[in-house]
């Protein structure tokens, strides 16, 4: 990302989530302020990628905390994901992992068609999402209720 993305990180996310402000795991995170990766081909903006570096452990690991795709479809959201994951290998963070929720279908076959797995499930995860952003609805994607919360970590290769 550069100074320039900043207006359209802004939008996209606030496109996507509502707001910039995106919870996972009992924290929330503004996005907007977070390290992120734009998609770019011949100077149009197809996707957004942010992460959040932690240490835990005595090593470092990263979240990705957003993935939009503008148009989904052209492998904007593949290609975002394969550069985290070599970001991570080259940087030597022990994990890269995320959150979605238990609606997210679309989302759960996206992430394992590329590799990652399935970690954790943590349930009734939502409910202090919402104390944090309470604009959460608490039915998704087709009429689900929004309850839980799936980790799923990605493969990373060390060269």
């Amino acid at each position: 990302m550069t100074p320039s993305d900043r207006a359209w990180v802004v939008a996209t996310l606030q496109g996507s989530w509502g707001s910039t402000l995106v919870v996972s795991r009992g924290r929330c995170h503004d996005a907007a302020c977070l390290p992120a990766l734009v998609a770019v081909e011949d100077g149009e903006r197809l996707g957004l990628l942010t992460y959040a570096v932690v240490e835990a452990g005595g090593s470092r690991e990263a979240e990705v905390v957003s993935l939009d795709a503008v148009r989904p479809g052209l492998g904007a959201g593949t290609a975002l994901l394969a550069a985290v994951q070599r970001l991570a290998a080259a940087s030597g963070w022990r994990r890269l992992w995320l959150v979605t929720t238990n609606d997210n279908l679309d989302a759960l076959r996206f992430y394992q068609r590329r590799g990652w797995r399935l970690v954790a499930v943590h349930p009734d995860a939502l409910e202090e999402s919402r104390r944090l952003k309470p604009s959460i609805p608490t039915v998704g994607s087709f009429g689900i209720p929004l309850r839980d919360e799936l980790e799923l970590e990605a493969p990373l290769t060390r060269s």
